[in-house]
């Protein structure tokens, strides 16, 4: 049968997908070692930490998710929520081992979150957000120091967290800046450090680290390559890229093309040799995206991976209108997933290696509009995993009254734990030197502490 024909908008089709696939990847010599490694049953590094992002997109009202339910502040949340409020005998009670002078609840529709809490794996940072430098509410209405640009902003303060600095300068994110700095520790992996299963992210893209986007099922594969006409119209594209090619674009296009189809047979070699995970996961989009970071965890060795970063999405939680019904289901997806993703780590035997966190790009009004909220400031953050010193609180809970010494306005409250801090914390586990850290971190110096101290 004669080959059919590539024409030449077919192969920039091919060429496309393959580029968003493989930029920026290492030498294919690095792939072939790789290969040869998996194929002989190279073991699980020994030192490997992992970090993975959850990203509740719109703005999770988190002042719903942990509720102080003692009498006298309580009454104060209730007040400022109206009919918002969680009545304090539904909260699911929680023992914080610094409980700040209060008694905490969560949401009714997070069982698997309260277990995890008690069980000491789980903790939140309190009240974090973007910040320039400390503010107090004097300080804000009066403009006596520098504030985030466009705050309330779901674009601006997502990029805001995404950069890891309110100034939000440069092009990469603090996640990238991160894994620049531990890259060495990956010696022998073709796999970029930072993956995302939700889409392009500034929050990974580094100075040298370039983020490598995955799908649920996996490595995306050229389109149109299957079946014999497929296989010979696949044929027929590497063919094209190993011809000598005299501009220099045309040399990297192929080369870059080269190792992205070489990377996408390394991943797929590595995860078919791993054995099914025995863990469930809820079958909606986000347990899709964690059981497949559960499953590259599992390939580690083959991959050849020390150090890792991975970032998943949650959408939803823009919760201007019905949150009452909206909200708890949320929460509830949110939770269940957590659940199964530290199940899974467990199961792997990868518990104490792996650290989860939520970002939501701001947190929500205390009070309502009638129907849902609107955009806040500070919010409260989820940190979970075998290396986190769990059963507690970090950062400082700020009072929920009205027009109080946090409200700048309708309970947009300002954060009294800077983005930074967090950040700073889980960077110093994942291996960054202290010395390094203000490069990750440009306004770290602006805060009292570095370290939260929630990471053993």
């Amino acid at each position: 049968m004669k080959l059919p024909d590539l024409s030449r908008r077919d192969a920039l089709a091919c060429g496309v997908r393959c580029l968003l696939a493989g930029s920026g990847l290492p030498l294919l010599a690095r792939l072939h070692a790789l290969q040869e490694a998996a194929t002989a049953g190279n073991p699980p590094a020994s030192d490997y930490k992992a970090l993975v992002c959850v990203y509740l997109n719109g703005g999770n009202d988190s002042f719903n998710l942990i509720v102080p339910r003692n009498t006298a502040d309580h009454a104060e949340y209730a007040a400022a929520r109206g009919n918002l409020a969680i009545p304090a005998d539904q909260l699911l009670p929680i023992t914080p081992q610094r409980p700040q002078g209060r008694a905490f609840g969560l949401h009714p529709s997070v069982p698997e979150l309260q277990a995890m809490f008690e069980a000491g794996k789980l903790a939140f940072v309190v009240n974090v957000g973007t910040l320039l430098t400390p503010t107090t509410k004097a300080q804000y209405r009066n403009n006596a120091v520098p504030k985030p640009a466009q705050l309330f902003s779901h674009s601006d303060q997502t990029t805001q967290w995404y950069a890891q600095s309110a100034a939000a300068e440069g092009s990469n994110g603090w996640a990238g800046r991160m894994a620049d700095f531990v890259l060495e520790l990956n010696q022998g992996s073709a796999l970029s450090p930072a993956i995302t299963l939700a889409g392009s992210t500034r929050m990974l893209q580094g100075q040298t680290v370039v983020p490598y986007a995955l799908g649920t099922n996996g490595s995306v594969q050229i389109a149109g390559t299957a079946g014999t006409r497929g296989q010979r119209r696949f044929a027929a594209f590497r063919a094209i890229l190993r011809k000598r090619h005299g501009h220099v674009m045309e040399r990297q296009f192929a080369d870059l093309q080269e190792q992205a189809i070489e990377l996408d047979g390394l991943i797929r070699g590595a995860l078919a040799g791993q054995p099914p995970l025995q863990t469930q996961f809820p079958g909606n989009s986000l347990g899709n995206q964690l059981r497949m970071v559960a499953r590259m965890i599992a390939a580690r060795g083959a991959l050849g991976a020390a150090r890792q970063v991975f970032f998943v999405r949650l959408g939803g939680f823009d919760t201007h209108a019905d949150q009452l019904s909206f909200h708890p289901q949320l929460l509830s997806t949110l939770s269940l997933c957590l659940k199964a993703f530290q199940d899974a780590m467990v199961e792997l035997g990868t518990e104490s290696m792996v650290t989860t966190f939520t970002v939501s790009e701001f947190g929500r009004t205390l009070g309502s509009n009638g129907s849902g909220t609107d955009h806040g400031w500070g919010g409260n953050q989820i940190v979970l995993g075998g290396a986190v010193r769990g059963r507690d609180l970090y950062g400082t809970w700020p009072s929920l009254a009205i027009d109080g010494p946090d409200d700048v306005g309708r309970g947009r409250l300002i954060p009294t734990t800077a983005v930074e801090q967090m950040g700073a914390t889980l960077a110093r586990w994942f291996g960054v030197a202290p010395g390094d850290l203000a490069a990750v971190f440009p306004r770290l110096g602006e805060f009292a502490t570095s370290d939260l101290g929630f990471m053993a």
